[in-house]
């Protein structure tokens, strides 16, 4: 893991310091609300519905335990004893004062983080893989390369005030598990050169109020190059991204426009100017940075240990049904990497207890050299368990709910905080979340309905990704109250593609029933060993309309009858 040196510290402890001096010209008022906006948004400071949020950044994704207990700290003696994990891997306190900021601050300094660019406009947190450095199907270890982008952008004098945010993915792995397609901008290794990796950029892709899957714009790009192609990408966005109107801003909306020809063509003529330059990537720096992701000191597996758990899943058959959803594998025989489910039953999805970070921090240190991940799908990963230890791992993260075998089944939902903290969101999406838990609590049903993705959203911001759950649910407002638009067939990885939507909205008291409806149809529709997505993807939308004009017909006819 990264760790910051003297300039770096210097950086975030600056910055908080400066951060104070602004907080008390804002209190004094010596600086009016609207001049205190954007300086406060550089460091992560939202006011939300009922109280100021803090959003701190995890560069991708990955957090040690020192970190973890520090959170656990600051959200015990600032907050309400709990923070939430988005799904661009930062953490989220959603109810501390806005006085309390640069104490925060300061504390977050002493253990390597902070809040710079989790909002504004400009290039937020940098995202990767959960599995980076230990996944099978990997050709190149992404995460030194995220973390020269994060000291590439971070304060970075020309885009520190761009049109709008811009979003990047970085991926080393034959699969697609960062959703590549759906970022401003995502770097995917796709073979190498004379000069080492090389990489396809994928650039105008989002989702939000207008969905887009991005676009190829360069193949083959040595690795030594990224930083300069990718100001190229960034300069043309700052000169031509419009500044008028924010729902028009991002950059997926200029490539539209300028059509990916003529954005191409702007890039390479930028780039002719910046390639070769200062930006180009020297073998010295990338192994300077890689040194923090060397290996940990792995220890070979035995036969006992192998033996021992085929007996412990033959004797617990909870601990088997955990091994199969929540055990994912590893390069190094003998080791796994495990997910640690924030979605038990009646927790909001993404939700962590000051108690459960410190039995994370506890976990890590015992089974994982000191470290956890954050998963876009915001769970948390350790990912270098030995085999041989699971047992023990399921047995301890048990007493704290992180043990939930649903990775990957219905229940396992990426949900927004929604009505219930975002002045944005147009419905709550928590209390659905729960509902759904509730009438789906029962593992058997999960275990049968197997592999579905369903995914909530309080607005069309979309942070809930719901345009890409095989199941997604979007909050609108109806004349002040709360209804729900249904889309089927989204998907994430390297087909990644947005769902449609099916019929009219409904209200939230109809939400769960609808999805009933839904399952049941595909329960009676479903070949042998098919799943949910590739049942919708035989037989279309048309079986499934009919949930949907059954719901409404309901509410039209309560409304009649109130009337």
């Amino acid at each position: 893991m990264y760790r910051y040196n003297p300039d770096d510290l210097a950086l975030i402890r600056e910055r908080a310091a400066q951060f104070r001096a602004q907080v008390a010209r804002w209190r004094s008022g010596a600086l009016r609300d609207e001049e205190f906006r954007p300086l406060r948004l550089q460091n992560g400071l939202y006011v939300q519905r009922h109280a100021p949020m803090l959003r701190v950044a995890v560069p991708y994704g990955m957090i040690s335990a020192v970190q973890l207990r520090k959170l656990a700290d600051i959200s015990r003696r600032y907050d309400k004893g709990f923070g939430h994990f988005t799904t661009r891997h930062n953490l989220q306190l959603n109810w501390i004062r806005i006085e309390d900021a640069p104490d925060i601050l300061d504390e977050l300094t002493e253990v390597e983080m902070h809040s710079i660019q989790t909002s504004g406009n400009c290039i937020r947190n940098i995202t990767t893989d959960p599995f980076a450095g230990i996944a099978p199907d990997e050709g190149m270890d992404p995460r030194p390369l995220a973390e020269i982008l994060r000291q590439w952008s971070a304060m970075h004098p020309e885009f520190s005030f761009l049109p709008r945010k811009i979003k990047i993915a970085i991926s080393g792995s034959a699969g697609d598990r960062v959703l590549s397609w759906y970022h401003d901008i995502a770097l995917r290794l796709d073979g190498e050169d004379e000069e080492g990796a090389t990489f396809t950029v994928i650039v105008g892709g989002g989702l939000g109020r207008t969905p887009l899957r991005g676009q190829i714009i360069e193949q083959g790009l040595p690795w030594r190059h990224l930083l300069s192609y990718l100001e190229a990408i960034v300069r043309v966005f700052n000169l031509h991204g419009r500044r008028d109107n924010p729902y028009k801003a991002r950059l997926k909306i200029l490539v539209q426009r300028l059509g990916l020809a003529e954005f191409s063509r702007q890039t390479r003529d930028e780039w002719a100017h910046l390639k070769g330059g200062p930006a180009t990537l020297t073998k010295a720096e990338y192994q300077r940075v890689a040194a923090h992701f060397s290996p940990p000191a792995y220890r070979s597996p035995t036969a006992q240990s192998a033996a021992r758990l085929t007996t412990r899943k033959t004797a617990h058959p909870d601990f088997a049904r955990w091994l199969e959803r929540a055990v994912h594998p590893h390069k190094i025989p003998g080791y796994a990497a495990v997910i640690l489910s924030l979605k038990a039953p009646g927790q909001a999805p993404g939700d962590i207890t000051a108690a459960q970070m410190e039995s994370v921090a506890a976990l890590a240190d015992d089974f994982s050299f000191g470290e956890a991940r954050i998963a876009h799908e915001q769970n948390l990963v350790l990912a270098d368990v030995e085999q041989g230890r699971l047992f023990e791992l399921w047995q301890a993260a048990r007493k704290d709910a992180l043990a939930t075998p649903n990775t990957g089944l219905l229940t396992d939902m990426i949900c927004c905080p929604g009505g219930d903290f975002c002045d944005l969101a147009n419905a709550r999406s928590v209390a659905i979340a729960r509902a759904i838990q509730t009438r789906f609590a029962d593992l058997d049903t999960l275990f049968d309905l197997g592999e579905i993705s369903l995914n909530i959203s309080g607005c069309v911001n979309a942070c809930g990704h719901h345009h890409v759950g095989n199941i997604g649910i979007l909050g609108v407002d109806r004349q002040s109250e709360e209804f729900y638009q249904i889309t089927l067939g989204g998907s994430q990885g390297s087909a990644a593609h947005i769902g449609k939507v099916i019929g009219p909205a409904v209200p939230a008291a109809r939400v769960v029933d609808v999805v009933a409806r839904i399952l049941a149809v595909y329960r009676r529709e479903r070949r042998p060993d098919e799943t949910f997505l590739r049942t919708f993807d035989r037989i279309g939308s048309a079986p499934f309309k009919p949930c949907l004009r059954a719901a409404d017909a309901e509410t039209r006819a309560e409304t009649a009858a109130r009337n």
